[in-house]
């Protein structure tokens, strides 16, 4: 099982992330919040990460908040994947006003990831 997170795997169309705010469904387990939108021909699940600058000022602390995000859904996305089911434009939002503990933040990523979407 490979358990990097490709090019191919992330979202960055603005296009694409205005839609899941517009048109995608969203589940959350505190402190991250999912919203999801199926795509129809993809081959990958893309996934892209935010966190509000409203509630943590400094850049430095936002990257290490987006760092834990992404390693804890490199580290399970296995939990996604159905081999012929539908892929999804994933975004991670972080909604607390806290730092995370890396611990709460995987629990939370496991949790959406097994059991929420889809």
């Amino acid at each position: 099982m490979k358990y990097r997170f490709q090019k191919e795997e992330k979202l960055k169309s603005r296009k694409l992330i205005e839609r899941l705010f517009s048109e995608g469904k969203s589940v959350s387990s505190f402190p991250v919040k999912v919203f999801f939108l199926p795509l129809a021909d993809a081959q990958f699940h893309q996934a892209t990460f935010a966190v509000p600058k409203r509630s943590f000022k400094l850049a430095v602390a936002r990257n290490r908040i987006k760092r834990q995000m992404r390693e804890a859904y490199r580290l399970h996305k296995h939990l996604l994947s159905h081999n012929n089911g539908p892929k999804f434009a994933l975004l991670f939002l972080y909604i607390s006003k806290d730092k995370p503990q890396y611990a709460h933040v995987i629990s939370s990523m496991k949790q959406l990831l097994n059991e929420k979407i889809a």
